[in-house]
């Protein structure tokens, strides 16, 4: 089908509220949610972020048909400062859906990263950029073919997990959660909450207490 492109109409996130996801490890977010909203770990960045750093930001999504790349060129149009591309290239790993020219001009544009479930290209240039986290499924040689389908700002599965524009992408080096725009307080209010416990395991340890004390384990039978 050919390749739709609009702004989404989603709720812009002040600024404050996505720093505090930032504090937030995916680890802890992948703990609240049993692991259901954390993607394919497959999907890893090209070079590890800094230490205690994330990426996050809303998503700009995007569906790209098989070898062609005009979802992809439409979501990186349209991306805004600190949001997150969010590609669905169906795990192929045969074509490189973004290179070193597509994601200069996402990095120029301040866009806070680039997920892509597929391939990547110009692996040495965009891993030497330590501002701009992006992670894919692999990468290749092998440029798309075509740039006419496709679909943006729509509903995708990016790496097993449901995305929706807007949506909160939360990644670090463990790798990378979507958090639902409309479930986002909530959740941060679990998050924060997890922090604080684990905060406190570590003290309950540091104090001699055993694991078997402090996780309240059972006794073996």
């Amino acid at each position: 089908m050919p390749t739709r492109s609009f702004r989404a109409a989603f709720e812009r996130l002040a600024p404050d509220a996505l720093a505090d996801w930032a504090a937030i490890p995916v680890t802890i977010v992948s703990d609240i949610s049993a692991g259901h909203v954390v993607v394919d770990p497959r999907i890893r960045p090209l070079r590890p972020l800094a230490m205690g750093t994330r990426m996050v930001g809303q998503a700009v999504t995007a569906r790209c048909d098989r070898s062609d790349f005009g979802a992809m060129l439409h979501a990186i149009d349209i991306a805004g400062q600190g949001e997150v591309v969010t590609v669905d290239a169906g795990g192929c790993l045969q074509t490189a859906y973004t290179g070193e020219i597509l994601c200069g001009l996402a990095r120029r544009k301040r866009v806070a990263g680039l997920i892509v479930n597929g391939a990547v290209r110009d692996v040495d240039t965009i891993a030497g950029w330590n501002d701009f986290p992006v992670y894919a499924l692999g990468n290749t040689a092998k440029g798309p073919l075509s740039k006419e389908h496709g679909t943006v700002n729509g509903d995708i599965v990016f790496g097993g997990v449901a995305v929706r524009p807007g949506d909160i992408i939360l990644g670090d080096n463990d790798g990378i959660a979507v958090i639902p725009l409309g479930d986002a307080g909530a959740l941060l209010e679990l998050a924060q909450q997890r922090v604080r416990m684990e905060e406190q395991w570590v003290r309950e340890l540091v104090s001699g207490r055993t694991l078997i004390d402090v996780f309240s384990v059972p006794e073996a039978i």
